[in-house]
């Protein structure tokens, strides 16, 4: 079998003068050589990482075409051309050298749809779900559901013939595509929905003879499951008296035979109804032994997921979604299968139900079961099974589960003795594993624990992918399922045979004559193909305590990705689309610095493009709480910095906040004079800055509101009665937003209690932002020791702004500095409703419907805790659905940030604020962002709790 690597080639010199060529011939994409966005595009979801040389976003199939027709110079058409889509294959079937397509980028458009005939036609870069939210009010869907639905693109459906949950019953993605539009050599096209033209008739006339001659032969060696062996279809492409259908070739070809430009769908009326099962069971084989005992009821889809992966969504705290009896107790883990229905008879579809119900009931090691019909339960417990690829990133210790033979598929009957001799071929070689999949159609993703880094766990690596393929060929099955060949395909020519190969070279040399797509992958002379040890490995693991390590842990699983515009990660790559602005690929970047940095090789170009990169990191720290693995971006931006500019001058905006952070206690005591100086001064500082629309200092503190101020010295030296509440400010709520401190003390004082302002003093919010990481430790250690002074008395302490408290749970933990932790608001008062306090009932009119989050409340506590605020007043309210606003603390301001984040404020927040006249909007920053760009009265929900308090106090 073929182990190679793929040959070097001399092009780099002619490629320099591709950009000119390619704006002379009127691209209108982007053409990008930035060293950040080279390293973000040398990764996917694989364990290799190859180093691109060009990265073209092109705007429409013609900029395609113009690019093809560029290539063809005589100098430039040895340069390797590869399709990109949302980069999650776990194969590195979109890695390669020479030019990358990055495709997601401009080309994600609905192109041409028709409701009655049921089919859409799309641009190869729209995203899976982008695409059903589109298609969402015409009752169709396009029905492959891969578990990276949020960030894959069809184009990359198409390239590996994807399929995921449900395909028993839908197919994969090749069952549901119905024509094409291909990009070839010399800029070329060839439509399916358009005669040959007649440059194409040679062509064709070859790829009929090649798949005439190999049909047999392949059909011979490849088992006939319903996760069919796909790409380069010869079985499909030419059956027998029927005409050729070229434009199944490329399905599952991996980009090797064209760029795919267009592709046309075939879509399916949405199920009226749904149900969800998901049944525990003591260990994953009596899982795995009850698959066929639930496929007897005919389900769409059962999905299992191995103890170890339920170990680490328990630890991850994602199993909140199941019901207690679900989950592990005393230490035990446990299994779970997750088995759905759907159909348009609810009364048919509940019999079908409680007849599984009943069956599971009876199962050997089943322990409980529950039935979701909600959607957003349904939803929710989903995503716990969509996560496992995630949360299998993340184990500590230098060996983590990696994706290398992950995707086999058996037929079913076979599964429980497949699963038998894998492990134990895992086991003899030493390795931990974890383990879910499709148990519906005898796929499992089996992840074994390596460290790539490590030349031993390489070999083992190559003794185990020799090992499983040997194993899926002994027990019926296929050695790539689902998820792609990639380089993989080193096994191609083994698995399909001698002639079956032959006609797939004879395919690829009439579509790509000149090897120009993809080289290396799936098809080639012999020694030609990249190979499973031989392809560079993306380096998964650093020194320990290294600041820059998740850099390294990051495995390209690409949940930061996804465009879902309401989710908090990652604002900076929804705005723009573009890889560099995503943790993702920050973190490659990172991780390519890094390297070059301790074999100091670290270049100027390559410090100011990871520096560009970074800079448009807002700081929302989506990326810290909503990765499987925590690529915590915003931390490792602080260390980066704090690297940078022991060398560089820092820029005169970050001196300034800098000194203001430092002496904000001054400034708070002389507030009136330095309110009345900044009326005067802020204009210019503006200008020299480069700041835009600063806030106006408050001319009025908490005094102003009768309320007490005391250093923490003196608080730690009294006794305080015990409904006392003390109430920490950082230096710019205290500076700027007087109007939140006192709406915290005044809803507090409304409810009962006893509120007392701590002395402000700087906690390195600022220092840590613009990574001046001494000036942090010491202003963090100064707070600290403030915090615990006041914690001493036993009473209760909230801080006013979210972005302060979690700074001080998150980055203050990570410097080591641990210790009694500041509650925001709404976790105080759920804490106080949860022990029986009883709170005031308020008129909900009162209150404005829309409640607005700060983006480090969103989706955790903190949301929560506000639901059941607002329940015990007896208004709920809606949490509006938003991610970031855009501001994020210094970055709106910033003149070269005015337009990402005015275009990030329009993700989320324009839609949900369009029709509101008052809204509750927990964030400094979001306040000052819907001051800017919407004419709404955005106040703290303290602000509206109190006022609506006090007016139902003097209305009894």
């Amino acid at each position: 079998m073929l182990h190679q690597t793929i040959p070097t080639t001399t092009y780099h010199t002619a490629l320099e003068r591709l950009p000119k060529e390619l704006a002379d011939a009127g691209f209108r994409g982007d053409i990008g050589t930035d060293s950040a966005l080279l390293a973000a595009m040398s990764t996917d979801n694989s364990i290799y990482a190859v180093m691109p040389d060009m990265i073209v976003a092109p705007r429409d199939g013609e900029d395609v075409r113009r690019l093809m027709r560029v290539l063809a110079a005589e100098d430039l058409r040895d340069i390797p051309v590869t399709a990109r889509g949302g980069g999650t294959g776990t194969n590195g079937q979109s890695l390669n050298s020479g030019v990358i397509v990055d495709f997601q980028k401009y080309m994600n458009r609905i192109v041409g749809m028709s409701v009655d005939e049921q089919w859409a036609e799309v641009e190869p870069g729209i995203v899976l779900d982008e695409l059903n939210d589109q298609l969402a009010g015409t009752g169709l869907f396009f029905a492959p559901t891969t578990s990276t639905a949020s960030r894959c693109t069809i184009g990359g459906m198409v390239s590996t013939d994807a399929s995921g949950k449900g395909s028993r019953h839908y197919g994969k993605t090749s069952d549901n595509v119905i024509g094409m539009e291909i990009v070839l050599d010399g800029g070329q096209v060839l439509d399916s929905a358009a005669p040959a033209p007649e440059w194409a008739n040679s062509m064709l006339s070859q790829i009929e003879l090649a798949c005439e001659a190999g049909r047999a032969a392949l059909l011979d060696h490849v088992p006939a499951l319903s996760r069919r062996f796909t790409g380069y279809d010869l079985e499909r492409a030419k059956q027998p008296e029927r005409e050729l259908e070229w434009w199944r070739l490329p399905i599952g070809a991996e980009g090797t035979l064209g760029l795919v430009t267009r592709v046309r769908l075939r879509l399916l009326r949405r199920p009226k109804y749904k149900r969800l099962i998901v049944i525990g069971f003591k260990t994953f084989g009596a899982a795995l032994d009850a698959g066929s005992m639930l496929l007897a009821h005919d389900p769409l889809a059962i999905e299992v997921m191995d103890e170890w992966v339920q170990d680490l969504a328990a630890k991850a705290g994602i199993l909140q979604a199941l019901p207690a009896s679900l989950r592990a107790r005393d230490g035990q883990p446990i299994a779970y299968n997750f088995v759905e229905f759907v159909g348009d008879d609810e009364a048919d579809l509940i019999v079908r139900v409680e007849a599984l119900r009943d069956t599971a009931q009876n199962l050997s090691g089943a322990i409980a079961s529950h039935i979701a019909v909600d959607d957003i339960e349904m939803a929710a417990l989903w995503q716990v099974r969509a996560a496992s690829v995630g949360l299998l990133g993340k184990v500590d210790g230098t060996r983590r589960p990696i994706a290398f033979v992950e995707d086999c598929v058996v037929p079913v009957a076979n599964l429980a003795s497949f699963v038998t001799d894998f492990t134990t071929l895992l086991s003899n070689n030493g390795l931990n594993y974890g383990m879910y999949g499709h148990v519906d159609v005898g796929c499992l993703h089996i992840r074994p624990a390596l460290d790539i880094d490590r030349e031993q766990d390489r070999a083992i690596m190559k003794t185990v992918s020799d090992g499983v393929f040997e194993l899926t060929r002994r027990h019926g099955g296929i050695f790539w399922g689902e998820h792609g060949k990639g380089v993989r395909g080193a096994y191609l020519e083994e698995f399909v045979g001698a002639a079956a190969y032959d006609a797939f070279r004879r395919v690829k040399q009439a579509f790509d004559p000149r090897n120009h797509f993809n080289p290396g992958k799936l098809v080639g002379e012999t020694g030609s193909l990249m190979g499973i040890k031989t392809t560079p490995f993306r380096s998964v693991n650093t020194k320990e305590n290294d600041p820059l390590s998740l850099a390294f842990k990051c495995n390209g699983n690409a949940q930061c990705l996804s465009y879902q515009r309401s989710n908090v990660m990652c604002p900076s790559f929804k705005a723009t689309r573009d890889l560099r602005h995503s943790p993702k690929g920050r973190a490659d970047a990172l991780r390519h610095w890094h390297q070059a940095y301790r074999q100091d090789r670290a270049g100027e170009k390559l410090q100011s493009d990871v520096l560009s990169a970074l800079d448009g990191c807002l700081g929302c720290k989506g990326c810290a709480t909503g990765c499987p693995v925590q690529v915590d971006i915003p931390e490792m931006k602080s260390h980066f910095l704090g690297i940078l500019y022991q060398k560089r001058r820092r820029p005169l905006a970050d001196r300034v906040v800098l000194r203001l952070e430092e002496y904000s206690s001054v400034v708070v005591r002389y507030r009136k004079l330095a309110a009345l100086a900044a009326w005067v001064t802020n204009r210019v500082m503006e200008k020299i800055t480069g700041l835009r629309d600063l806030p106006r200092l408050a001319f009025t503190g908490a005094g102003n509101g009768g309320y007490r101020t005391f250093p923490a010295e003196i608080i730690a030296q009294r006794h305080w009665p015990e409904d006392t509440v003390f109430v920490w400010q950082d230096p710019f709520t205290a500076l700027f937003d007087t109007q939140a401190v006192l709406a915290v003390a005044d809803g507090l004082r409304a409810f009962g209690y006893q509120p007392v302002f701590v002395t402000m003093c700087p906690g390195g919010k600022a220092a840590h932002v613009l990574g001046d990481r001494s000036r942090f430790a010491r202003q963090a250690g100064t707070l600290r020791s403030a915090i615990d002074k006041v914690a001493s008395t036993g009473r209760s302490m909230v801080g006013v702004d979210p972005a302060f408290v979690m700074m001080i749970r998150q980055e203050y933990q990570k410097a080591g500095l641990s210790g009694p932790t500041i509650l925001l608001i709404q976790e105080f008062l759920s804490d106080e409703i949860a022990r029986e306090r009883s709170l005031p009932k308020l008129a909900k009119s009162k209150l404005p419907p829309k409640l607005f989050l700060h983006c480090s409340e969103s989706g955790g506590p903190g949301a929560s805790a506000w639901k059941k605020v607002f329940a015990a007043l007896g208004a709920p309210v809606e949490i509006a659905a938003t991610g970031c606003c855009g501001m994020a603390g210094l970055f709106g301001h910033q003149k070269r940030h005015q337009g990402l984040s005015k275009r990030v404020f329009e993700l989320s927040w324009a839609g949900q604020l369009e029709g509101q006249k008052e809204a509750m909007v927990s964030g400094f920053s979001c306040r000052c962002q819907t001051k800017r760009f919407a004419p709404v009265r955005g106040e703290h929900p303290m602000r509206w709790i109190a006022d609506a308090a006090e007016a139902d106090q003097r209305s009894r």
